[in-house]
């Protein structure tokens, strides 16, 4: 699967992308980031990718010429969505490339929640563009003529797409087979699917204990790891997990 990444501020994704199970999903070749600089898109030597808002406002809006061109750049005119439709209109002889193995995202304070049953869904992609905005937002006819979806992580503000970004690109990869070096990972995690109701549903998963057995922060407290663990006896252990994951 391949990740696109548009942002005015590159350098923020090398460490991140650069360790762990990224990193390693990386050299696999499972999956590949390439991180796209806005300013790269401009056509003055200011490198201008934004401008003051039509009707006054606070703040700067990131202007729609830079991010048109950068999606060009990416996919091809005819693959952005406002292209595609007027495509689908026309006669059959005009070849489209574009499929729905490729979605682009606009990561905005306004848009439908990421959760796990996104994530699962974006996995089956084989590319993922998502746009960074900044300052006090993005022209709107991005958002409108140009993505497919906008997405939030939460409801709460912050000062650009780049952390949405590497939470996505973080969520989607270790749900790509390959990536994690235990499938079972993946069924006994929070949020995963649960397979009695054979629907998306919120399973949390159960607490985790390691050695040692007794930790004593002082000498009148000792916190111990749940005697059930400590049983051998899977069938209670297994029954314990299941009711602690509810």
């Amino acid at each position: 699967m391949k990740f696109d990444i548009i942002t005015i501020f590159p350098k923020i994704f090398d460490s991140y992308f650069d360790e762990s199970i990224l990193a390693r999903a990386r050299k696999n070749k499972l999956i590949k980031i390439k991180i796209h600089n806005l300013r790269d898109y401009t056509k003055n030597k200011r490198r201008t990718i934004d401008d003051t808002p039509y009707g006054g406002g606070a703040g700067m809006i990131l202007m729609i010429e830079p991010i048109y061109k950068a999606l060009v750049k990416i996919v091809g005119k005819n693959n952005l969505k406002c292209f595609r439709k007027r495509i689908k209109n026309q006669e059959s002889r005009i070849k489209n490339n574009f499929n729905n193995k490729t979605k682009i995202v606009l990561l905005s304070a306004k848009g439908k929640k990421f959760d796990q049953a996104m994530a699962r869904k974006f996995s089956k992609l084989d590319k993922l563009i998502l746009i960074c905005g900044r300052y006090e937002g993005v022209d709107e006819r991005v958002a409108k003529y140009l993505c497919d979806e906008e997405i939030s992580i939460g409801d709460y503000v912050l000062t650009g797409g780049e952390l949405p970004a590497m939470v996505m690109v973080d969520a989607i990869t270790r749900l790509i087979p390959g990536v994690l070096g235990s499938a079972e990972s993946l069924k006994e995690e929070s949020f995963s699917t649960n397979r009695k109701k054979e629907k998306e549903s919120r399973v949390l998963e159960y607490p985790q204990y390691t050695r040692p057995e007794n930790f004593s922060p002082d000498k009148k407290t000792k916190w111990r790891v749940p005697k059930v663990l400590l049983s051998g006896n899977h069938k209670l252990v297994r029954e314990w997990k299941e009711k602690k994951s509810k």
